[in-house]
């Protein structure tokens, strides 16, 4: 479980006077799971509460109060224990025991896969909880990593039996089939009908995930997967893992079967031949400490309480459940018998063996080395994805020594393995060093001035240092048209954009964008509208069928000024608004016919006309004597403003 630190608003809550919720844990379809202190046991709690618009569903409530009944019907150590449930005005909830830890899930995300020790431990608990609920007449209906639980303290128990339906009750239809789709077995998809055998199935594509290190079946679609289910066959995990040994291969054929009648009829069946594997393999699950030794005399399947990964914390998991250095129990087990019958074969292997050689000396001296001695062959593992430590581990199980050759990847994560030499599967001699290339992140390179050179050749360096062009960003300004005006530089995973106009350093992968230059944007003044138009789009412009009008004293009526400006800079596709002409302003001549001479000027000129007809000797006469007689243009005349307006001047009578 992953520990959400979203701000919650039930976090704080005493919830029933009695269960005071202390963090957010998980959340899923249903219900949020919240860590809790119960004050009346003093104890820690998982606290399910289901989501608020589903309390008032009758449906929900009755399938809610089912998980508890159902999980609470069943005691054993590998199913999470149910303790309450209970109603808080609007939050119906559940009491479960609380488990902090992982899930299966998050170990195979970190892990990719597991190995086989791993893989048996886990089947081995995960089918001994089923198989409590199958003899219970329960099936859980949602096998899957997230369900199973891998505690700190080396529990492993299935949880999450919100699905659970008595065998009797086996139709599910439409909204019913509620059975995650990547574990649906076919006769869920064909017919809508399932009982414990569908768990098989689920266990089954489980199974392969953990020995392949993903699903067998793929799909864009929900639907694809189901089809898949219902009419493909899973193939063998070692196709994808040639370390699987075949019984397990068998194992997950056998509980995938398409048709339910040719699968294990329950867990407990299946678990008998896991059992029966483990022998076969010489492998036992990896025991806990906490086993009791009457448990161990009696070999009690039933409770089995042990089959667990004793870790202290979390963060053991990966590291002791990936190298099998789990700590044995104290009193004999399986390993321990498993040493005892090792040392008994080795003796009579000793005596085998000088039998031989008395009879065939170096021949059998010979057959020895290469058929199981240092010279036998081992394929080598599959290890790409894994990281150098994780990947020495694997190789050094099948006595095969790990190089490492760090290569720089823009693709694939530092420190992950990209590639073997020899390949995966290739039969190698054991002690062979096998070069593994360790991805060492992207490359530093130094990427040049780019500004003033065209855009073609700065596209160019940009290819040939691994970069990528994201985007060029098109200006018209006064450079050439093609020239690089501006670099930034976007860090690969991130929308950061950094100036590198005179070059800088970054890794490849990292985006660039580049601003180009469009050249000026072009002049259309005198051009009639259309002209106009014609040009600027041509140019790479959007023209706005709205226009703004000026008057303008040179050029003619109806003919284009320009384009209204903007603060900053045109880019392309941006939209002008064309400037149209009126033509010259023209102004009312008042009529200053019968004023003097002084009136008539003073009139005129305030009124922005210019005044040059006033000559000697009209121009020293007295005013008051003066009284203008006509005038050129006349009175109530429309002219531009500036025009000189004659006048023609006498004696006032």
């Amino acid at each position: 479980m992953s520990t959400s630190q979203q701000v919650d608003p039930l976090i704080g809550r005493l919830v029933d006077g009695r269960y005071r919720v202390r963090a957010r844990i998980a959340r899923g379809g249903m219900a949020t799971v919240y860590v809790a202190t119960d004050l009346r046991l003093e104890r820690r709690v998982a606290l399910k509460v289901m989501h608020a618009h589903l309390s008032d569903d009758s449906v929900f409530q009755s399938r809610f109060i089912q998980e508890a009944r159902s999980a609470a019907r069943l005691a054993d150590p590998h199913v999470v224990n149910v303790f309450d449930q209970g109603q808080d005005g609007e939050l119906a909830y559940l009491v479960m025991e609380y488990l902090p830890g992982i899930t299966l899930r998050e170990l195979l995300k970190e892990q990719k896969r597991l190995t086989v020790t791993q893989t048996i431990t886990v089947m081995d608990a995960v089918l001994s909880g089923l198989a409590a609920a199958h003899r219970a007449g329960l099936i859980h209906r949602d096998v899957k990593p997230e369900n199973v639980l891998l505690a700190e303290d080396g529990r492993i128990k299935i949880g999450d039996f919100g699905l659970a339906r008595a065998t009797s009750a086996n139709t599910a239809t439409g909204a019913q089939l509620l059975g995650t789709i990547a574990y649906l077995a076919p006769e869920l998809v064909t017919r809508g009908t399932a009982d414990a055998r569908s768990d098989i199935y689920a266990l089954g594509i489980m199974l392969y995930e953990m020995l392949a290190g993903e699903q067998p079946y793929k799909g864009e679609q929900p639907m694809q997967i189901a089809y898949q289910h219902a009419t493909d066959s899973v193939p063998r995990p070692s196709v994808k893992n040639p370390g699987v040994p075949e019984q397990l291969d068998e194992l997950v054929l056998w509980a995938t079967e398409k048709t339910p009648d040719e699968r294990p009829s329950d867990a407990g069946e299946m678990l008998e031949r896991l059992r029966e594997i483990e022998r076969e393999l010489g492998i036992a699950p990896l025991a806990s400490r906490t086993r009791t030794l009457p448990d161990i005399e009696r070999g009690d399947s039933d409770t089995d309480a042990t089959k667990v990964l004793p870790f202290a914390s979390t963060s053991v998991i990966t590291d002791e459940v990936a190298l099998g250095t789990a700590p044995a129990p104290e009193a004999e087990d399986n390993s321990s018998r498993l040493r005892k019958k090792s040392a008994r074969r080795s003796a009579r292997g000793g005596l085998l063996l000088a039998l031989v050689l008395l009879l065939a000396g170096g021949a059998a001296t010979a057959g020895w080395y290469w058929g199981a001695g240092p010279g036998s062959q081992v394929a080598v593992p599959e290890v790409e994805g894994l990281t150098f430590d994780e990947a020495e581990d694997v190789l050094a199980a099948q006595n095969l020594v790990a190089g490492r050759n760090d290569v720089h990847s823009v693709e694939v994560a530092v420190g992950e393995v990209m590639a073997s030499d020899p390949t995966a599967g290739t039969a190698v001699d054991q002690e062979t060093v096998v070069t593994l290339d360790v991805s060492a992140g992207p490359a530093s390179v130094d990427l040049p001035k780019l500004t003033e050179m065209t855009q073609e050749p700065a596209t160019e360096q940009i290819a040939q240092l691994g970069l990528e062009l994201t985007e060029v960003r098109e200006y018209f300004l006064d450079f050439a048209a093609g020239t690089v005006t501006n670099v930034r530089v976007q860090p690969r995973g991130t929308e950061d954009e950094n100036l590198c106009t005179d070059g800088c350093t970054v890794n490849q992968g990292d985006g660039v964008i580049l601003s180009v230059s469009l050249g000026p944007v072009p002049d259309v003044s005198g051009r009639s509208v259309d002209e106009a138009t014609g040009i600027l789009t041509d140019a790479g412009l959007q023209v706005s069928p709205d226009r703004t009008t000026e008057y303008n004293d040179t050029i003619a009526q109806g003919a284009v000024i320009g384009i209204v400006p903007k603060d900053g800079t045109w880019a392309r596709n941006d939209t002008v608004t064309l400037i149209e002409s009126l033509g010259p302003q023209l102004f009312e001549v008042p009529s200053v016919v019968g004023m003097t001479r002084d009136e008539a000027v003073a009139t005129l000129q305030n009124a922005g006309f210019d005044v040059s007809g006033v000559v000697f000797p009209w121009n020293i006469a007295m005013n008051d004597l003066t009284e203008v007689k006509s005038q050129t243009p006349g009175g109530g005349e429309m002219v531009r403003g500036g025009t000189t307006i004659e006048l023609s001047i006498d004696l006032r009578d």
